[in-house]
């Protein structure tokens, strides 16, 4: 049977849709964004491991959320702007969407359901990660505040790769 995950797709930034099949065989670490966060400078980390890592096989998805007082207020163009130009981020980034409530984006439904956090399943913050193994299972949640470097390490000591 194939893995439920892969069924999953979301709009780029650039208004293309992606299957989550595209990422099939890689790890893959999906965050829910924003940049006008205290914690978007996480972007430069995310980078920095998907740039390091990517050749073994991981990819970072980021999912823009303006749930969390409005602090991704811009449409795509804005936030494809802020994310090239104050972080290079070269990782895809998918439109804007939501993480919780009715219009939460099946996605992130599936994820929470898969992994609840120590508040349940809801997501509290921007930057909560969601790592996905290269089979499509999802196998650990990390807080908002978590840096790339203990992400790093986690992967390192979990062979994920």
């Amino acid at each position: 049977m194939e893995n439920e995950f892969y069924g999953f797709s979301a709009k780029s930034l650039h208004g293309k849709d992606i299957s989550m099949e595209a990422f099939k065989s890689k790890t893959i670490l999906i965050v829910n964004t924003a940049s006008k966060c205290g914690l978007t400078p996480q972007y430069e980390g995310l980078e920095k491991l998907y740039k390091k890592y990517k050749e073994s096989g991981l990819v970072v998805l980021g999912f823009p959320c303006n749930q969390f007082a409005n602090q991704e207020p811009g449409d795509e163009k804005t936030i494809a702007e802020d994310c090239l130009i104050n972080y290079g981020v070269t990782f895809p980034m998918f439109a804007k969407i939501d993480v919780n409530g009715n219009n939460a984006h099946p996605l992130f439904k599936y994820l929470k359901k898969e992994l609840g956090g120590i508040f349940g399943s809801k997501i509290k913050w921007n930057f909560t990660k969601f790592l996905v193994d290269k089979n499509g299972n999802a196998v650990k949640r990390f807080s908002p505040t978590t840096s790339h470097e203990k992400i790093e390490k986690y992967l390192i000591e979990s062979y994920v790769f």
